[in-house]
């Protein structure tokens, strides 16, 4: 953990979004120092589902030792932007850091996109981004060491980021896009800069996306707090940087990376936009945690004639089936495989007994993955994680997420029994 340095006494931070997850973080990571906190976000009734609201934020940010000032913020409204800045200024006499939180999220392929979902994310990360920062910069002029913040990534053209969710990628890009041109254009004045996690983050919207036990593979919201804190207190030639959480805070010093962890040990899943595969090699000898070896095909026990791969792949499964597999999993999964050997291939764990192998399931499948016969491959033979492979597009996934997940785990359980 980054220790408080006292720096942000007396700043004011504009933050949208937060009411609740990363803006929170940041928030109250800036509250320690004695900072005055614009709790920029929609929230002002309690969520039937998302925790928190801009007054209980504004609550635990008094508690941690800052000033707050809830704002009811939609930045889809140029108005409420408008009101709530100049509120922000009347209250604490100017404005000297902007963090753009806010964001909207829709992993959804183009076709699956609803127009008031594009709408939506458009407005919130481009629109909005651009509107709150257009707002706040001449108040920042004024300040001694003023910053822009935005959580957006690094602008990665490799066109797996863009193919399973295209607009979500184009609203995120183009908030770097504001950084990349607001640097330059305010360059001496503000700086401006992106920051954006290397692993998933648990938050509210990151249970939604992934369902239950998503969590053991995040990191804590203290990690991009720790890393907005190391930023927002560079002075302001710091400017046009996109920023790993973790790339910074190891630059830092910090060596414990097990403090941000939900569950220590646990592999962690890469976050978007980042090509990591590459870089595994790095990640294991750094000790991540250790490497999630699915399982192996068990070499000894292949027959003389050599099956081929997937259906050598099949024949293990099928082999350590068991009852217990079928009672907690309940799931059927059906694998539409491409290239070598493609075709339709079925694990059943939910008719007694359980099965597996080629051709459809006998009862209708619960999930349906389609992927390439190398790479399922690789999936069960501990070369590639199911959720690597499905946030890098290689594996696109029908159905009941939840018990995707639950593959995941009986992958793993298979592997001790191989």
């Amino acid at each position: 953990m980054l220790p408080n340095t006292g720096k942000l006494a007396g700043c004011t931070l504009f933050i949208t979004g937060a009411s609740r997850g990363i803006g929170k973080a940041i928030a109250l990571k800036a509250a320690k120092d004695g900072a005055n906190i614009v709790i920029a976000a929609k929230t002002a009734e309690p969520h039937p589902t998302l925790p928190g609201t801009i007054y209980t934020a504004a609550a635990e940010i008094e508690a941690a030792g800052g000033k707050a000032l809830p704002c009811i913020v939609n930045v889809r409204e140029e108005q409420q932007i408008i009101n709530a800045v100049e509120k922000a200024v009347k209250t604490f006499g100017g404005i000297d850091i902007l963090v753009n939180n806010a964001s909207a999220i829709s992993l959804t392929g183009t076709l699956e996109t609803e127009t008031k979902k594009v709408n939506l994310m458009m407005d919130v990360n481009v629109r909005g981004t651009y509107l709150t920062s257009k707002t706040c910069l001449p108040h920042l002029r004024k300040s001694r060491n003023p910053h822009i913040l935005n959580l957006s990534p690094p602008m990665n053209l490799n066109p797996m980021w863009f193919k399973n969710h295209c607009a979500y990628t184009i609203s995120k890009y183009g908030m770097s896009m504001c950084v990349l041109g607001m640097a330059e254009e305010f360059r001496g004045e503000v700086a401006v800069n992106a920051l954006w996690p290397k692993t998933a983050i648990h938050t509210a919207a990151m249970d939604m996306l992934g369902g239950s036990g998503i969590e053991k593979q995040c990191r804590k919201t203290d990690i991009l707090a720790d890393a907005a804190y190391c930023i927002l207190t560079k002075p302001k030639s710091f400017t046009g940087n996109f920023i790993i959480d973790e790339v910074l805070l190891r630059e830092e010093g910090v060596k414990d990376f097990d403090v941000y962890a939900i569950a220590p040990g646990h592999p962690l899943m890469p976050d978007f936009f980042l090509d990591v595969e590459a870089d595994m090699t790095a990640m294991k000898q750094e000790g991540y945690g250790r490497e999630s070896t699915v399982f192996k095909v068990n070499a000894e026990s292949a027959p003389a004639s050599p099956l081929s791969p997937v259906a050598e792949t099949f024949r293990v499964i099928q082999g350590a089936m068991s009852e217990e597999y079928v009672r907690t999993t309940q799931g059927v999964f059906q694998f539409e495989l491409s290239g070598d050997e493609g075709g339709t291939w079925y694990i059943d764990l939910k008719t007694k007994g359980g099965s597996a192998g080629f051709g459809k399931p006998p009862v209708t499948a619960d999930v349906v993955m389609s992927m390439s016969s190398a790479d399922f491959v690789k999936m069960f033979t501990g070369k590639l994680k199911p959720t690597l492979a499905f946030m890098s597009g290689k594996l696109r996934i029908k159905g009941n997420m939840a018990l995707a997940i639950k593959l995941e785990k009986m992958l793993t359980q298979l592997n001790s029994k191989l």
